[in-house]
């Protein structure tokens, strides 16, 4: 009797554990939550006015499936951005039945790479077709096109995020500014068009803030300019690889070593936002805000804000992580956890 009971007790173990094993999403599709039927889609859009957007994907898939994944299909605003704007439709584009006929309705071809449609209820396309580039740049500026295209204003966080992804994908540049407080600095830079990140810190013991930015949208010259009229600009630290135009009144040092602050974004630091997964450019712009005593809520995404007033509604902060300083990759789940259902 033993026996059988064991048997019967391990019988029902697997009854529970097997379906919820079998419910876990293929990496190649990351944590978009997807649909996986084009009518269930269709009747969505229709009900919502919101666009389908349709991924085609190879499952399992190769390593640019996986990657896309895992990097792209997993960054918690894109995630978000799709989720709420957008009715999610996964197409395997390696299997028969229904996926090869809505394959086959938009001439996709099988065993690709990763494309995404976006389009209406009546199938017609939103936006241009997007294949090829698998960055997450790409998607968000897909979306962010799309929603123009539907009439809807792009929220400044995706405006902000597509920025910030665009000038890592193209390449910042990096200037380190020397004044008489880097508290004041980051207030001062963090808050500029073109700047993608800030950190306070030092240099041969003096400090400074180091300042990302794209060259494609400022420069070196616009940033000092700025930073002295707040006094922020006392000094300019460049290695041996760097020049900067002989027309910028602004001392010159050679020094390298930079070494980061204890307390980044002191602001930032002090407020319940800190508890918030930010990438690095909300979290220069949310830290400026607050010194400033702007409203920085407005560079925040939805789940952000309500996870903020979670925060704020909250005794005790005990169980909540300072996010500052670390990847927005690394608050996923608490972000994913903020949606509405």
């Amino acid at each position: 009797m033993k026996f059988l009971s064991d048997f019967v007790f391990c019988l029902l173990m697997a009854l529970f554990v097997i379906p919820a094993r079998s419910q876990s999403q293929p990496e190649e599709l990351g944590l978009v939550r997807w649909l996986r039927d084009m009518n269930s889609a269709q009747e969505k859009s229709k009900s919502t006015g919101k666009p389908i957007l349709i991924l085609f994907q190879e499952v399992p898939g190769c390593s640019t499936c996986k990657n896309y994944g895992e990097q792209v299909m997993s960054h918690p605003l894109i995630v978000e951005a799709i989720e709420t704007y957008f009715i999610p439709l996964c197409i395997y584009n390696n299997r028969g039945g229904s996926d090869k006929q809505i394959l086959d309705y938009f001439q996709e071809p099988s065993w690709n790479n990763p494309v995404v449609r976006i389009v209406d209820a009546q199938l017609k396309e939103v936006s241009p077709r997007l294949n090829g580039n698998y960055s997450a740049y790409a998607m968000v500026s897909k979306i962010n096109v799309s929603l123009i295209k539907s009439g809807k204003l792009v929220p400044q966080y995706l405006q902000l995020l597509e920025d910030e992804l665009q000038a890592q994908s193209s390449g910042v540049e990096s200037l380190t500014v020397g004044m008489y407080c880097f508290w004041s600095g980051e207030k001062t830079y963090g808050k500029l068009d073109g700047v993608v990140a800030t950190k306070a810190g030092f240099v041969n013991g003096k400090e400074v803030v180091q300042v990302q930015y794209d060259p494609k949208k400022t420069s070196a010259k616009i940033i000092l300019e700025e930073g002295r009229k707040s006094a922020c600009a006392d000094a300019v630290y460049l290695d041996k690889t760097q020049k900067l135009d002989a027309s910028v009144q602004i001392e010159r040092k050679s020094g390298s070593g930079f070494r980061e602050d204890r307390e980044v974004k002191y602001y930032l630091q002090h407020h319940d936002l800190r508890y918030i997964p930010m990438t690095e450019t909300q979290s220069a712009r949310v830290n400026s805000a607050l010194a400033l005593s702007l409203e920085p809520t407005i560079y925040l995404s939805p789940r952000q804000n309500r996870l903020l007033q979670k925060v704020k509604s909250s005794s005790s902060k005990s169980g909540f992580e300072n996010y500052i300083g670390k990847p927005i990759s690394t608050g996923t789940k608490i972000l994913n956890d903020s949606a509405i259902n």
